[in-house]
């Protein structure tokens, strides 16, 4: 089965508007036009990569889990980079048929801790990414 891929129309729509839309609490949360050039871009690119036809992050779970962890670490927006990485890998995950069932806290708890993680240790923490979403993944 071929995986769907997202778009930034999708990371728009889903993890900025309707964040503006439904949050109740005081949150700034700039426009999304002030994101930074490609970063976004890139972060939602990289999980199709591929080198001499050989697919870098083969699999639904490789692909949402460096798509996760590069829209943390990347930063491409000026505020709320943990809250657009869930929303946007929760999408990614739901055009899949799948999804998390995790709690909301633990899953900011652990957003916040890849947050914090040091960016030498990458290959260890995607692999921890991976290891959580498998914890937590089940089928739509």
């Amino acid at each position: 089965m071929r995986l769907k891929r997202i778009s930034v129309a999708d990371v728009e729509y889903t993890a900025h508007r309707l964040a503006q839309e439904t949050m109740n609490w005081t949150e700034p949360i700039p426009d999304f036009s002030t994101r930074y050039t490609n970063s976004l871009e890139r972060s939602i690119e990289a999980p199709f990569q591929s080198f001499s036809g050989k697919q870098l992050y083969p699999g639904l779970l490789k692909k949402s889990a460096i798509l996760f962890y590069l829209i943390v670490k990347n930063h491409p927006f000026q505020n709320g980079n943990k809250r657009i990485a869930m929303t946007t890998t929760l999408y990614f995950l739901f055009k899949n048929k799948k999804w998390l069932r995790v709690d909301n806290q633990e899953l900011y708890n652990f957003a916040k801790w890849v947050a914090e993680s040091n960016p030498k240790l990458r290959s260890a923490t995607v692999s921890a990414v991976e290891t959580f979403f498998e914890t937590y993944m089940v089928d739509l």
